[in-house]
């Protein structure tokens, strides 16, 4: 994180009483009711007995040591607190995800800050930082099919922008700095405690790539771009192809340069952006550096947090990008609009990463028309549409022309691709009912609006529900307040799926943090603090992964990623090997349940949803006990490998091996 001062924020109000008609004391107590309401809720579900406390006890551990190591540097160098932390927690990251995916991703984050000032001129740094990243994957998205993508292409494209930009990147670097000292100034204790969470919220970016939809889907285009140089437009293999790419795109760019996935540092990277986000929006909304710093620490403590830090989802991206687009809405309006193209490269950015994403967006225009743009702007909000239009809607547009549907895999009962059943995809998990106590629910009962287990939402929606009824009666702040329970409710509505709802989250910490610090200026520091380590107790929670201790492996293993595929997903060990040997010839997976071939590219087949033709193809081989038909398949489709586990083996694709003479 390293910039943290609007130039618009408004004098800092936290501590100061709220001015209404309803008594200090009952403001007070509706602000603490959630405490024992979470409370109640958790011995009502018994939350103990899914408690992972060795998981807790090793962050706490963790944040002894890091603490330990930033002493030295506080000692030797004057150095504050906060920012002893974060560059002791930077060179942490080095091993864990490996000095060249960081160098590159260092190379292509100063690009962007480069790129995004054009939009985003006397902006902050973070703000740079997400427009440039946003127009780098936007425009790589519109170049996928040529074979342009390679080393040496990326780091010209870097190295060009550093180039012709480096007086104004030397200047917003620099008041960086003076902004990043200003606010560890205003509150240093709470600054510290605030870069001590992300610290321990950036633990996810020091795993290696092993969710689910990254080995089925994510790492395909990265993979493909370093494979092959160019990203064929061919749906046929995989539905997802087509879908929109944007975090995809932007992973692949580190990973080119570096020749190593990237994840890890490129996550860390945006959760930075995002942090610097709930800062600013924070301070936008009139509250001071305490307010900021624990919007901050609430952030980092979600254990989403930590969780997508992990993966290739796009709600990492979304919450960044999202964040920033509410505070240059929430900003004083300004005649001429200075930030009215940045703000539309931000909503290219969220279309480009998902039509959910885009929709929140949609959701905030009207506010930010109403109160930014009036009539006589009508031409500049037509160009600033247009531009994130264009920015964000390379994959829909590919998709349209080749599928015949914009939207593929989605909406296929509609648009009827021949890529796909004419069906509309959908998983009957995440259906249970948009009901008045949702939130109770989505809090305690987690593991049915998500894959994973109670509390791993966190718990501010319940502990913090006062403080959330005290900010829809703020006179000051309501149009925010209920403008962040829009956005919570819009991606809940249609389907009850927790993560799609975490941007959203993201965006309501600083009002509730606002509302708080105004109804009890004493103790609310002491309430949302609580918070924040109620939900680092349950981090571990957000994934079973982190419940089976992948943190501490990847700590004993320093870094090295063999030992951790092999306990959770020894496939990549043998795609490894494959790739190595440069064969022609497609690699199949025969697990249904497990279709993690992505990291081949075009390369990777599987007989799973992901490929409904090779699916059916599968399912009537398997009616043919001899054999024959597998091994058709195979020579039919320039199978050359095969994964497999043989507890999942049907004794039909036993045979077609035998007949294929496949050997290990």
């Amino acid at each position: 994180m390293r910039t943290m001062t609007s130039p618009a924020a408004t004098p800092p109000q936290a501590a100061a009483p709220q001015p209404d008609h309803v008594p200090a004391r009952w403001r007070m107590l509706l602000l603490w009711a959630g405490l024992p309401i979470c409370l109640l809720g958790l011995a009502h579900y018994r939350s103990w007995e899914q408690w992972a406390s060795g998981r807790f006890g090793e962050l706490v551990l963790l944040a002894l040591l890091v603490s330990a190591l930033a002493w030295l540097p506080r000692r030797l160098l004057g150095w504050s607190w906060a920012g002893a932390l974060a560059v002791v927690w930077s060179v942490l990251l080095v091993p864990f995800a490996g000095p060249l995916p960081v160098l590159a991703t260092a190379l292509f984050c100063a690009a962007a800050v480069a790129l995004g000032g054009l939009f985003a001129t006397r902006q902050p740094l973070a703000l740079q930082a997400a427009c440039g990243l946003v127009l780098i994957g936007a425009v790589l998205g519109w170049l996928l099919p040529l074979p342009l993508h390679n080393r040496w292409t990326y780091l010209l494209l870097c190295g060009g922008l550093l180039a012709w930009r480096r007086r104004a990147l030397a200047s917003a670097l620099s008041q960086a700095r003076m902004d990043w000292r200003e606010a560890i100034a205003g509150n240093p204790r709470t600054a510290a405690f605030a870069v001590l969470a992300l610290c321990l919220a950036s633990t996810g970016c020091w795993l290696p790539t092993l969710q689910f939809d990254d080995l089925g889907y994510h790492l395909r285009l990265p993979w493909q771009l370093l494979l092959e140089g160019s990203y064929p437009l061919d749906p046929s293999t995989h539905v997802w192809a087509l879908a929109p790419w944007l975090a995809d795109v932007q992973q692949a760019v580190p990973q080119l340069i570096s020749g190593e996935e990237a994840r890890g540092p490129l996550n860390a990277a945006w959760i930075a952006i995002t942090a610097c986000g709930v800062w600013q929006l924070a301070r936008v909304l009139g509250g001071g550096a305490q307010a900021g710093w624990l919007s901050v620490a609430l952030y980092a403590s979600l254990p989403l947090t930590a969780v997508l830090g992990a993966s290739m989802q796009t709600e990492t991206t979304t919450a960044a990008l999202l964040a920033w687009l509410v505070v240059l809405i929430a900003r004083a309006p300004s005649p001429q609009s200075p930030a009215l193209f940045a703000g539309a490269i931000l909503v290219g950015g969220l279309l480009g990463l998902k039509l959910g994403a885009a929709a929140l967006a949609l959701l905030l225009l009207p506010w930010a028309v109403l109160r930014h743009w009036p009539l006589r702007d009508a031409r500049r909000v037509l160009a600033a549409g247009l531009l994130a239009l264009v920015l964000g809607s390379s994959s829909y547009v590919y998709a349209g022309f080749v599928a015949g549907n914009p939207f593929l895999p989605m909406f296929n009962a509609s648009f009827r691709s021949p890529f796909m059943p004419p069906t509309d995809i959908g998983d009957l998990r995440w259906h249970q009912g948009f009901d008045a106590d949702l939130l109770w629910e989505l809090t305690f009962d987690t593991g049915q609006y998500l894959e994973a287990y109670p509390g791993a939402g966190g718990f501010i929606l319940v502990a913090l529900a006062g403080a959330w009824v005290l900010a829809l009666g703020d006179r000051r702040n309501w149009a925010i307040a209920l403008m962040a329970t829009v956005l919570l409710a819009a991606p809940l509505l249609p389907m009850q799926y927790l993560r799609y709802a975490f941007p959203s989250c993201v965006v309501l910490l600083p009002v509730l943090v606002l509302a708080s610090l105004r109804n009890h200026p004493r103790g609310a520091a002491l309430l949302l603090s609580g918070v924040c380590v109620l939900n680092f107790a349950f981090q571990a929670n957000g994934h079973w992964m982190l419940r089976t201790g992948m943190l501490k492996q990847a700590v004993k293993s320093l870094g090295q990623d063999p030992p951790l595929y092999a306990n959770y997903a020894p496939e990549r060990l043998f795609l490894q090997r494959i790739r190595a040997q440069a064969g022609s010839r497609d690699v199949l997976g025969l697990d249904p349940g497990l279709p993690i071939a992505a990291e081949m590219g075009s390369r990777g087949r599987t007989i799973s949803h992901y490929d409904p033709a090779l699916a059916e193809a599968a399912r009537s081989a398997d009616a043919d006990p001899s054999g024959a038909a597998w091994a058709a398949l195979f020579r039919r489709e320039r199978i050359g490998e095969v994964l497999l586990r043989a507890d999942t083996l049907s004794p039909a694709q036993r045979a077609g091996l035998e007949k294929a003479g496949a050997r290990r």
